[in-house]
C-alpha cells in the first residue's frame, strides 16, 4: 500500500474529564482502597468540566481551516468517548460519519478495575510484585489486559482506519492509555521511548495529538496540546488515573 492510500492524518483526542476521573483522583488522594464509581466502566460519563471541555473541542474544530478539518470520526464506544465526540461535533456545526469501534476502549483491567494503587497492593500483593517486575507494558491482571495486548488490538482496528479512510483526516476519540498505544504502533517506538514518554507527561483531558502521514512514515505535529482549552477559559485536567490504569 503506498503512502497515498493512507490517511493523510490522525488526530487523537483523549476524552473529556469523566466522574471516574474525579472519583479516581479523589480516592488516590485520600489513600482509598476502592474508586467510589457506581457505573461499570463503559458507562461511566463525562463530569460538567468534561462537558465544557468537549465543547471547547468543538470550538477550536469550528476555527480549523477546511484543509485541516477531520472528514470522519472513529470513537470509542465508551459513554464519556462517545459524549467528547457528540459536544464537539454539535458545538463545531460538523456533521460527519461517526464509526464507533470496541477496539478503541480503554484497557481492561480485570480483578484490578476500580482499584487504587494502594487497593492493588493491600488485596492482591503478589500481583503488586508482578506488576513491579513485568512493567506496565507486559503485566497482564487476571482477567484483564496488558498494554502489550492494547497494542495488538489498536493494530487491527488501525488496518482498518487506512483501508477504509484512504486520503482522508481522520478524528480519533479515545482514552489516554490508547493514545500512547497509537503512537507506539504509528511511531514504531520501542518500549523503552514509549515508557519515557509516559513517565515525562499523561495525556490531558481533551487534549489534541496530531500525527501526519510524511512518505513512508506517521510522524508527531503536536502532543498533548490543550491550547485550545487555555483560550477558551475551558479547565485544564490532569487525571493519571489509579495506578497505571488509564481513563
Amino acid at each position: 500500500m503506498t503512502a497515498r492510500a493512507l490517511p493523510t492524518s490522525l488526530v487523537l483526542v483523549r476524552h473529556g474529564e469523566s466522574v471516574g476521573n474525579v472519583a479516581a483522583t479523589r480516592a488516590e488522594r485520600e489513600a482509598a482502597l476502592v474508586v467510589d464509581v457506581a457505573t461499570r466502566d463503559a458507562d461511566t460519563p463525562l463530569s460538567p468540566r468534561g462537558e465544557d471541555q468537549a465543547r471547547a473541542l468543538g470550538a477550536w474544530l469550528a476555527q480549523l481551516p477546511p484543509s485541516d478539518r477531520p472528514e470522519v470520526v472513529w470513537c470509542s464506544p465508551y459513554v464519556r468517548a462517545r459524549q467528547t465526540g457528540g459536544i464537539a461535533l454539535e458545538a463545531a456545526g460538523l456533521d460527519l460519519p461517526v464509526h464507533l469501534d470496541e477496539r478503541l476502549r480503554d484497557r481492561e483491567l480485570g480483578i484490578l478495575d476500580r482499584l487504587t494503587w494502594r487497593g492493588v497492593q493491600e488485596r492482591y500483593p503478589q500481583e503488586a510484585e508482578r506488576r513491579r517486575h513485568l512493567g506496565k507494558m507486559y503485566h497482564r491482571p487476571p482477567g484483564g489486559e496488558s498494554w502489550a495486548d492494547v497494542a495488538l488490538r489498536l493494530r487491527a482496528a488501525l488496518d482498518d482506519v487506512q483501508r477504509r479512510e484512504a486520503g482522508r483526516r481522520v478524528l480519533v476519540v479515545s482514552h489516554d492509555a490508547v493514545v500512547m498505544l497509537l503512537r507506539y504502533v504509528l511511531e514504531e517506538l520501542t518500549e523503552d521511548e514509549l515508557m519515557t514518554i509516559v513517565r515525562e507527561r499523561s495525556v490531558r483531558n481533551a487534549s489534541v495529538t496530531r500525527l501526519d502521514r510524511v512518505d513512508d512514515a506517521w510522524l508527531p505535529a503536536v502532543f498533548d496540546d490543550v491550547s485550545h482549552l487555555a483560550e477558551l477559559d475551558a479547565p485544564i485536567t490532569e487525571h493519571e488515573g489509579t495506578g497505571d490504569t488509564g481513563g
